[in-house]
């Protein structure tokens, strides 16, 4: 795991904790503000995933290209 994703996790659980917070006091707007911090969270994590895997993809090519593997 990544320290993006450590980041994405933190954020995705905060935003957890302010959609309970939220939902609890009867607060809408800070329940929506959660949800968004928690989309926004998986939205950063997806693309970082994405970055990782397509990294991967042109090392291994680059290696092919080379005779390496």
């Amino acid at each position: 795991m990544s320290f993006d994703n450590i980041k994405h996790d933190a954020e995705d659980l905060g935003g957890k904790a302010k959609e309970a917070v939220g939902k609890a006091t009867d607060n809408e707007d800070l329940e929506l503000d959660g949800k968004m911090d928690q989309f926004s969270a998986d939205v950063k994590k997806t693309a970082s995933d994405a970055v990782e895997k397509a990294k991967g993809f042109v090392n291994d090519t680059i290696d092919k290209l080379k005779g390496e593997k």
